[in-house]
């Protein structure tokens, strides 16, 4: 029984992911949407709020207790919802200036709030939020340790929880560089969390995904913010809800050394430069 949910969950997500994605195409607001790829084809942000919304109402659907079903929607739809403002607003010229983290805090000590420090902000507090639901959720792996612990126990394992939500969603969106980059990674983080307890969640999250990624790799749309945020805040949601504090520590210190490494390396060179994930990183996509 647990295997057919999942299937279900699976099929939900993409068939939700797709027919949002030819909604928000052929809505007023779709011509907006329409941006220029690195190699100078139109193609269309629209996958990214296709994305969030179908990914996390499946996601939601596939959860085993209403808690977790709302950190999936809290997660998926408020760091897609912020991450659609950043993919808008941050598009004006005025914007491109701020760069990085770095690049939007010295934009703030400026006195200047760049779209994407709203975002930033956002997915933090999107993770926050999913993260105190799973707190309340007693399948939730962590949960019997926290009832043992003190408030500010409890508290620290919030926060932890949280930044895994928030630390995925970034390095998504850092990964969004080349078609189907960041589907693909995501893809293959969140296919093992379909199993346990908790798999519904990723198998949402992951059926979405794989519903949208022909177009992504045709260069037809890109996920943009909203889009790589939602698909990476979901994962992180499935992620959290499996571990315990010590779990969630180890996934935010690889989570935070890849962001401090992005700030210096790229990964687009990286990959480029290793054999197996340059031939992965490029299987399917349109030739040149």
């Amino acid at each position: 029984m647990r295997m057919l949910g999942r299937l279900l969950a699976v099929g939900a997500g993409a068939a939700a992911a797709r027919y949002a994605l030819r909604q928000v195409r052929t809505s007023p607001a779709g011509p907006a949407l329409e941006r220029t790829n690195f190699r100078g084809r139109t193609v269309t942000l629209a996958a990214g709020p296709a994305l969030a919304a179908g990914a996390s109402g499946a996601a939601a659907l596939g959860a085993t207790s209403a808690a977790a079903g709302a950190a999936a929607l809290v997660a998926g739809v408020g760091s897609g919802a912020v991450g659609l403002y950043d993919d808008v607003v941050g598009a004006r010229p005025e914007q491109k200036a701020a760069k990085g983290f770095t690049g939007h805090l010295a934009a703030l000590r400026e006195g200047r709030v760049t779209a994407g420090l709203v975002k930033i902000v956002g997915v933090g507090a999107a993770g926050l939020g999913a993260a105190a639901l799973l707190a309340v959720d007693p399948r939730v792996a962590a949960h019997r340790r926290r009832q043992r612990q003190g408030a500010f126990g409890r508290g620290v394992d919030v926060l932890l929880g949280a930044g895994v939500v928030a630390g995925t969603a970034n390095l998504l969106n850092l990964l969004d560089l080349r078609p189907g980059r960041a589907l693909k990674s995501g893809l293959l983080l969140g296919t093992p969390l379909t199993g346990g307890p908790h798999g519904g969640i990723a198998a949402g999250a992951v059926g979405a995904a794989a519903g949208l990624l022909p177009e992504d790799l045709d260069e037809q749309v890109m996920l943009g913010d909203s889009g790589a945020n939602a698909f990476g805040a979901l994962l992180g949601v499935a992620l959290a809800a499996r571990t315990g504090p010590l779990g969630r520590a180890g996934v935010l210190a690889v989570l935070a050394g890849l962001t401090a490494a992005s700030e210096k390396v790229s990964f687009t060179q990286v990959i480029q430069r290793t054999p197996g994930l340059r031939e992965l990183d490029s299987l399917g996509r349109r030739a040149d």
